[in-house]
């Protein structure tokens, strides 16, 4: 948020991520934008001037997330082999959007539209930051040269979302990832 604001708008906004935050880790990507306003103790008109879409908001709720998984990939960047550094990170990110409530929506596509309001910064920052970790990796020839970070991110929510509901998210996703990374051959 720009530090141009009003000092109130300031405490407005902070006190909407931090009650969205909790609400989101309770309720997920559905948590109600009323309740958040409610209880931040401001109007619903005042949730959405600070965040004008969902996405925003859980962009916003997630940050901190994104900005440590895009450390995570710059720090195995320069791991001696390239594709087991893919797969860790891309584990991490597997991880992070199941144990996270609301991180797999912030990065999944919705097809909204163009302009700023739809732009998804979670993901840019994601495809940013793990972009040189795919190119060692292709330019190594342990990936196809014509996987994107965007179909990796596109992985991964899908793992998350498939596997919400299951009793045990994390095994599942885990195992379904190993799964996609493996391919369906049987070993031999």
């Amino acid at each position: 948020m720009p530090e141009t604001r009003r000092a109130d708008a300031r405490r407005n906004y902070a006190r909407i991520l931090a009650v969205a935050e909790e609400e989101v880790a309770a309720q997920g990507a559905d948590a109600s934008l009323e309740q958040i306003a409610r209880t931040a103790q401001v109007g619903s008109a005042t949730v959405r001037r600070h965040f004008p879409t969902r996405r925003a908001l859980l962009e916003a709720v997630s940050r901190k997330r994104i900005e440590a998984l895009g450390a995570r990939a710059r720090d195995l960047s320069g791991a001696a082999d390239s594709r087991a550094a893919l797969l860790e990170w891309l584990g991490d990110v597997v991880a992070y959007c199941v144990a996270a409530r609301g991180l797999a929506a912030a990065l999944a596509y919705d097809g909204a539209g163009a302009g700023p309001v739809h732009e998804n910064s979670c993901s840019a920052a994601l495809e940013e930051a793990a972009g040189p970790l795919l190119r060692r990796a292709a330019r190594d020839g342990a990936v196809a040269e014509d996987v994107t970070v965007a179909d990796l991110i596109t992985l991964s929510v899908g793992l998350a979302l498939a596997t919400e509901h299951h009793p045990d998210p994390a095994a599942a996703s885990d195992r379904l990832f190993r799964l996609a990374v493996a391919g369906l051959s049987p070993r031999g």
